[in-house]
């Protein structure tokens, strides 16, 4: 089974990226695994400026970038576009979604689809990115990042946690398809769970589950699993195949049948 860490979900035109830009992760430890998901490191060396797509997580992200600095990124709702250009690096953070939400205390939707500096979260932030950028090693930097989290960390917090499994569940299971079923499944009131997704999130559970059916979509697709559109849609709990691509395209830019196209043709190009 693969580790959601090793995932490449989110990531648009995965086969194509990966010519332009390195991409490794860590787990996080015992402690900070409670809020973070995993680490993220990101290197280019271009001779060619490229932009590289995502179909952002529910998440908040922290990241560390050279040249650059420190920023809290918000739950993004549109896909995030990246220009990569000349040398660079950045050393991210992903939470678990509410994570970010349950050590801070803050109201995760208020910073929805915002860029923030680092110390707009954290007065202390400056100081964390000087011994980020100073460290010799991401190992290193995950210890400074753990470091940093063991004075910030939020004791339980049973919304959150149930937050977070609820979350869990919408990303792993693909017959999950409307809020309802996880209202029902985890007996919790329609508008505890706006309320709690509004605070912890950024977003509404229903935005949540659809995210996660376009990243099972895009995934398939990019991997050449899809023999017919109609029973993809179906399978990820659209009315219809018209639906889902007027979604996927909304959200992507490409409908899904441009997209395979694409991940196909770049599937048949050899690289020495």
């Amino acid at each position: 089974m693969t580790h959601p860490s090793d995932s490449e979900k989110g990531i648009l035109h995965p086969r194509e990226q990966a010519r332009h830009r390195s991409l490794s992760r860590l787990t996080p430890g015992p402690d900070a695994g409670r809020f973070v998901e995993w680490y993220w490191i990101v290197e280019w060396d271009l001779d060619a400026p490229y932009t590289a797509e995502v179909l952002p997580f529910p998440a908040v992200n922290v990241t560390f970038e050279q040249p650059g600095g420190a920023f809290v990124n918000g739950v993004c709702t549109r896909k995030f576009e990246r220009e990569l250009s000349g040398r660079g690096r950045a050393f991210g953070v992903k939470f678990w979604a509410g994570g970010f939400g349950a050590i801070t205390g803050l109201d995760v939707g208020s910073f929805r689809d915002e860029v923030l500096p680092l110390t707009a979260v954290f007065p202390d932030g400056d100081r964390l990115a000087d011994l980020i950028f100073e460290a010799e090693s991401d190992v290193r930097r995950r210890a400074v990042f753990e470091a940093f989290l063991r004075d910030h960390l939020a004791p339980p917090d049973p919304s959150y946690e149930l937050v977070r499994e609820i979350v869990s569940t919408m990303a792993a299971d693909r017959l999950v398809a409307r809020v309802d079923e996880i209202t029902e499944r985890f007996d919790v009131p329609i508008r505890t769970l706006q309320r709690l997704f509004r605070r912890y999130v950024g977003v509404g559970p229903k935005w949540v589950l659809r995210r996660y059916r376009l990243h099972d979509g895009a995934e398939l697709l990019a991997k050449g699993e899809v023999a017919e559109l109609a029973e993809l849609s179906a399978s990820l709990g659209y009315f219809d195949q018209a639906h889902f691509s007027k979604e996927f395209k909304q959200q992507i830019g490409l409908t899904p049948a441009e997209y395979a196209a694409r991940a196909a043709a770049e599937r048949q190009v050899t690289y020495r």
